[in-house]
């Protein structure tokens, strides 16, 4: 039998800060606050699309340490589509991000961070944008 990893399934974020985050993903990355399995912790599962790719555990009730950043893991990236919608939006919203372009390609990026420093990156590939 042969082995392989496959696409990244989801994340998780730990925080002191969970209505916060939440509203932050919903509201500028589109993603859905939706089923959760009853753990024994409080928390909240975020969706994109039908896959709950965000898993976030509510540590406000406990004594564990909230990271002032994302420790090792230098960033979370998403494919997306629609660029000048996301720049534009970002924009509305007072979000401080930068842009990006991958030298050589067609292919544009997208910087931001959410209310616990985890820095994001969204990945556009305008070419199939422009095309479409």
């Amino acid at each position: 039998m042969t082995m392989s990893v496959g696409v990244l399934d989801h994340y998780n974020i730990s925080t002191r800060r969970l209505p916060e985050t939440i509203r932050f993903y919903e509201d500028v990355l589109g993603f859905k606050n939706g089923p959760r399995p009853p753990f024994n912790f409080p928390g909240a599962w975020l969706y994109s699309g039908s896959h709950p790719v965000l898993h976030i555990n509510d540590i406000s009730g406990t004594d564990k340490e909230q990271r002032p950043d994302s420790g090792v893991i230098d960033h979370v990236a998403f494919g997306s589509r629609g660029f000048e919608a996301m720049k534009q939006h970002l924009a509305a919203k007072g979000i401080q991000h930068r842009v990006n372009q991958v030298p050589g390609s067609t292919r544009w990026q997208i910087f931001l961070r959410d209310p616990n420093n985890v820095e994001l990156e969204l990945n556009f590939e305008t070419k199939n944008e422009m095309a479409a």
